[in-house]
C-alpha cells in the first residue's frame, strides 16, 4: 500500500543509495594502519535496510579497493551484492583512482580489461552512465578525447527519465584542501562541451572523502562522503589530515516532470552519517504510519504547531483562510 503524501511532493520515482571510497583491502588489512574498512562498509550497507524505502539501485563512485587487490574486490562485490540481493537492488560500479582496471574489470564483470571502465546501465527509464575518470598510474582526472566522442554518442538522444553521470573525480573546485587540486579533474571545460545542455538530471562523485556539493554545466554535482576514513579540513599548521570519523553514505530521490507542480524534476541527495552514537530522542515508523489516516490539517495539528509559543505569538502566525 502506498505512503500517504505528507508534503508537497509524490512518492519518487527512483531511490538510489550512493556509497564511495570503500577502499577494502586483502586478508583484513587497515587502512593506514589504523582504519577497519570492511566494518564501515558493514555499518554502511547495513543502514540501507533501515530506510523508508528501500533503493532501488546501490552506486558505488569508486575507489572500491585500497591497492588495487584482487582479494578486495572479491570481498566488496560479495558484501555489496549480498545487500543488494536482500534489498532486491542492482549494483552500479564506477572505476576510482585506487583502483586497476584488470583486477575491477575481471572481478566486477568478468572480462579482464586495460580499457576504460565506461559502462551505460537503464533503470526503469533513468539512464546511469559510469564514467571511467582514472589516469593509470596517478591520482588525478583526465578524459581521453574518445571517451568524450563516446559519451556524446550515448547522450546523443534524451532517456524518458533523464541520465545520471557517475564519475570518481567530481568536475568540481576543491575549495577547503588546497593540495588536492592537484589530483582534481583535468580537461572540465572539455567536458562541460559535452554534457551541458543534454538531459543529465546530476552528477555522481567520490574521490574526496567529504560530501561537497556545486554545479558543473548548470547540472547538480553531488560528491559524497567516504565509508573508509575522512578528510580534516580545518585545523592551524595543517596541509593533510585523515580521520577515521564522519564516515556517511548518501540516498538520492529523483522525482517524475511535473512534480509539486515543477516542470523541471527535483533530484535530492541527502548525508546519512554512519556514526554510532546515542539517540536523544527517537520517534518509530509506527508512530509515522498513525499519521497516514489523519487529514493534512491535522497533521499540521501534530507535527508542525509550535507549542513553545504563547497564543498571541501563534495567532499572529496564522496560516490565511482558503481563498483569502
Amino acid at each position: 500500500m502506498p505512503l500517504a503524501q505528507f508534503g508537497q511532493y509524490p512518492a519518487p520515482r527512483h531511490v538510489i543509495a550512493h556509497l564511495s571510497d570503500t577502499h577494502l583491502l586483502a586478508d583484513g588489512a587497515l587502512q593506514f594502519g589504523a582504519v577497519d574498512t570492511e566494518v564501515n562498509l558493514r555499518r554502511a550497507l547495513r543502514l540501507l535496510a533501515d530506510v523508508e524505502t528501500p533503493p532501488q539501485a546501490i552506486i558505488v563512485s569508486g575507489d572500491l579497493a585500497d591497492r588495487g587487490e584482487r582479494a578486495a574486490y572479491v570481498r566488496v562485490k560479495e558484501l555489496v551484492e549480498g545487500a543488494a540481493a536482500r534489498l532486491n537492488a542492482v549494483v552500479i560500479w564506477a572505476i576510482g583512482n585506487h583502483d586497476e582496471r584488470c583486477a575491477y574489470s575481471e572481478v566486477l564483470f568478468g572480462a579482464r580489461s586495460t580499457e576504460p571502465q565506461d559502462r551505460v546501465h537503464e533503470l526503469d527509464g533513468l539512464r546511469v552512465v559510469s564514467l571511467d575518470t582514472t589516469v593509470p598510474g596517478y591520482h588525478h582526472g583526465a578524459l581521453r578525447p574518445g571517451q568524450l566522442e563516446w559519451l556524446a554518442d550515448v547522450l546523443a538522444d534524451a532517456a524518458p527519465q533523464g541520465t545520471l553521470l557517475i564519475m570518481h573525480h567530481p568536475p568540481l573546485p576543491i575549495a577547503l584542501d588546497r593540495p588536492s587540486q592537484v589530483i582534481e579533474l583535468d580537461g572540465q571545460r572539455e567536458l562541460a562541451d559535452v554534457i551541458g545542455g543534454r538531459d543529465i538530471r546530476a552528477i555522481i562523485s567520490g574521490h574526496m572523502h567529504y560530501p561537497t556539493y556545486g554545479t558543473f554545466a548548470g547540472i547538480p554535482v553531488f560528491t559524497g562522503s567516504a565509508t573508509c576514513s575522512t578528510m580534516e579540513l580545518a585545523g592551524t599548521g595543517r596541509t593533510y589530515g585523515v580521520r577515521d570519523a564522519a564516515q556517511a553514505i548518501a540516498m538520492l530521490h529523483l522525482f517524475d516532470v511535473g512534480a509539486g507542480g515543477l516542470q523541471a524534476a527535483p533530484v535530492t541527495h541527502t548525508v546519512l552519517p554512519l556514526v554510532e552514537a546515542p539517540l536523544i530522542i527517537e520517534r518509530s515508523f509506527a508512530d509515522f504510519h498513525q499519521l497516514e489516516v489523519l487529514s493534512h490539517e491535522e497533521r499540521r495539528a501534530v507535527l508542525s504547531r509550535h507549542h513553545g509559543r504563547t497564543d498571541a505569538e501563534t495567532a499572529g502566525h496564522a496560516e490565511p483562510e482558503p481563498g483569502s
